[in-house]
């Protein structure tokens, strides 16, 4: 395997273009004209246009992209995550084409893609699952598995993922709005709008196990507690979890590993679980691809995983030793988003007039985007990846408020005080969390009276920096070596107290 097109965008398409260079093959990237400009494309050793900023006539369109692959010589694809990532049509025209498919066969895509399929399975591998349907079903039906279940129940989207085409109802009267709501959603979505149904289990946490298979063997590396979440998507993530102990992680890594292997499983993988508070766990579904949160993994484990994928997809062995692997230290990681938390999560667009990341020991930043990008509607909100790793729990948040602190961008608004304000609470910190958390927490989300007022002061304190920088003689050194000029006087685009107002901001005080 020489080269590689990356079928995606963003921060997933910079990091497989990374781990591409790092393995010594060339990275082709594919662009819509929004996104001419962005990182992954200068990072790419090549870049293909692909057509216009509306998804569905550029990333969305497999002929565009198959087409890319053979004018630049590439002899694979990798589709990183989202768009076309979990299609199993994709996997196959790729094949088809002559070209090295970077993710599991197109059939294993096809078996967990389908929720009630993937749930026969999972029962027929002694998987355990949450008690529910096997299939999609009528209203008609619906209404009996329904009674026969117990309310409340969920409703789900058989071809569904990523929180899309799902309703909890709590009573019979509510059930035939929300199957037709799930239906019209999942149908949007998916192209499908099957949906089934499952018993609602009150308050568990969302815990999942990383798997990765080659042709000869499949293992597990632990897991990851995902339970903040906002209408059923993530927000933030770390492993391991705080409820999960050594005997519990063999258990479920068995459980995925099984899973795994039922459907002929190659390359990184993961499963969803349901945890309750009495241990038991329930299989959800089975996202056949790299994670958006694959980086916490990859710090407590020490492990590569889009370079493993890249190996074993050129059928080569994982470089993961078998035997027992503990993690080692605590990873955490907040997704920065373009949204504004007391306003439902809704996004917000604009020009990123300033972007200064986090940095120092144990702080990761996967971003795509750099000041001057604009963001819009086209895409998924998510702009970058704030990760910390620390030797514990504790020290990770502690190391994460710091970052978060540091972290600035102007010009778009975006969850940052949230997560600030997240990492100050008490439940959070000790770990008393469940998938129901934020319905809870509305004081998490909305942020308290004055917050508005010093994002402007920073805002405005940010400005004068900047400007009074572009007015300082450049910096030159004297005789005695000290540096003149802006660096002798402090320099930086943020005064001190600007720097404080900033993090009170943040804290929310």
């Amino acid at each position: 395997m020489n080269r590689v097109l990356v079928a995606n965008r963003g921060e997933i398409a910079l990091r497989i273009i990374r781990a591409c260079h790092e393995e010594a093959i060339e990275a082709v990237a594919v662009y819509s004209t929004a996104d001419r400009s962005s990182p992954h494309v200068r990072a790419a050793d090549r870049a293909v246009a692909i057509g216009p900023p509306r998804p569905a006539e550029s990333y969305l369109v497999i002929e565009r992209l198959i087409a890319a692959a053979r004018d630049t010589g590439a002899d694979a694809v990798h589709p990183g995550y989202g768009f076309l990532a979990e299609r199993a049509a994709f996997a196959e025209a790729v094949v088809e084409a002559g070209l090295v498919w970077i993710g599991p066969p197109a059939a294993a895509i096809r078996a967990m893609g389908d929720k009630t399929e993937a749930r026969r399975r999972m029962r027929e591998a002694g998987v355990p699952v949450v008690p529910g349907a096997e299939r999609a079903l009528t209203p008609a039906e619906a209404s009996d598995v329904a009674r026969d279940l117990g309310y409340p129940v969920m409703v789900k989207a058989a071809a569904g993922g990523g929180g899309k085409g799902m309703r909890v109802v709590r009573e019979t009267a509510s059930l035939e709005p929300a199957l037709a709501a799930a239906g019209r959603e999942a149908l949007k979505a998916f192209g499908d709008a099957s949906v089934y149904l499952e018993k609602f289990i009150e308050r568990p946490r969302h815990v999942e196990i990383q798997v990765l298979a080659d042709a000869r063997r499949a293992i597990h590396l632990g897991e990851r507690e995902c339970s903040i979440q906002r209408r059923h998507q993530k927000l933030v993530e770390e492993a391991p979890s705080v409820a999960v102990d050594a005997e519990l992680r063999g258990r479920m890594g068995a459980a995925a590993v099984a899973a795994a292997t039922a459907v002929g499983y190659r390359g990184a993988g993961t499963c969803e679980f349901l945890l309750g508070a009495d241990g038991e766990f329930y299989f959800l579904e089975m996202n056949t691809r790299i994670q958006v949160e694959h980086p916490v993994t990859e710090l407590v484990y020490g492990v590569d995983l889009v370079r493993e994928q890249l190996r074993i997809a050129a059928g080569q062995p994982m470089r993961v030793s078998d035997g027992p692997r503990v993690p080692s230290g605590w990873a955490i990681e907040c997704r920065i988003t373009s949204e504004d938390p007391a306003s439902g999560f809704l996004p917000t667009t604009g020009r990123i007039a300033y972007l200064r990341p986090p940095s120092g020991p144990g702080v990761r930043w996967d971003a795509g985007v750099e000041a001057g990008d604009e963001v819009t509607l086209y895409y998924d909100s998510m702009l970058a990846k704030l990760i910390v790793w620390a030797p514990d729990r504790p020290a990770a948040i502690a190391r994460m408020q710091r970052a978060l602190d540091e972290l600035v961008v102007t010009g778009v608004g975006t969850n940052q005080r949230f997560h600030r304000r997240l990492m100050d609470d008490d439940a959070y910190r000790r770990g008393d969390v469940d998938i129901q958390f934020l319905e809870r927490r509305a004081d998490l989300i909305a942020p308290p009276a004055g917050d508005a007022d010093l994002e402007v002061i920073v805002a405005a304190a940010l400005a004068e920096d900047v400007a009074r920088q572009s007015r300082r003689p450049a910096a030159t050194a004297n005789g005695s070596g000290t540096v003149q000029g802006a660096a002798a006087e402090g320099g930086g685009t943020e005064g001190g107290w600007a720097w404080a107002a900033r993090r009170e901001s943040l804290r929310g005080s």
